[in-house]
């Protein structure tokens, strides 16, 4: 039973390889893509964690679809207000207007855990206009010096 979890990321991988870390651009440390969240205790947690998590600015560098829900995969370069920068993986059910508005390039509120900093990110839906603005200030002013 030792090491059935990266017997599973392994599978993943060959199953699905524009899933893997690599294609992904994260490091050796992103526990992967979960099959199924809904089925995953670690993926229901980290999701629940992420709801409450920092706020932090993600430019849309690619998406790929997971299945036809449609549940994707969008890879974000990430700028918290802390200057700290990652790329970050956020694991998301779109709708069809959703995914059809996506574009490289596009920034969107994404929610983080600094305490684990493991690549995961989710859209952050509930995320104050003028928060996000502020937040966007502030990441500006810090790039000009």
């Amino acid at each position: 039973m030792f090491g059935w979890k990266k017997k599973l990321d392994d599978a993943m991988a060959q199953l699905r390889p524009d899933l893997s870390r690599e294609s992904l651009g994260v490091g050796p440390d992103f526990p992967g893509v979960a099959p199924n969240p809904l089925l995953s205790g670690d993926a229901r947690k980290r999701n629940a964690e992420l709801r409450t998590g920092a706020l932090a600015l993600g430019v849309l560098v690619d998406w790929r679809e997971v299945n036809s829900n449609p549940r994707v995969v969008l890879m974000f370069d990430v700028e918290t207000a802390e200057g700290i920068s990652f790329r970050g993986i956020a694991d998301e059910d779109l709708t069809i207007t959703e995914l059809t508005r996506l574009a490289p390039g596009q920034t969107l509120p994404v929610r983080y855990r600094p305490a684990v900093m493991d690549h995961y990110v989710a859209l952050a839906r509930d995320a104050d206009p003028a928060r996000v603005q502020q937040l966007s200030g502030e990441i500006a002013s810090r790039k000009r010096t």
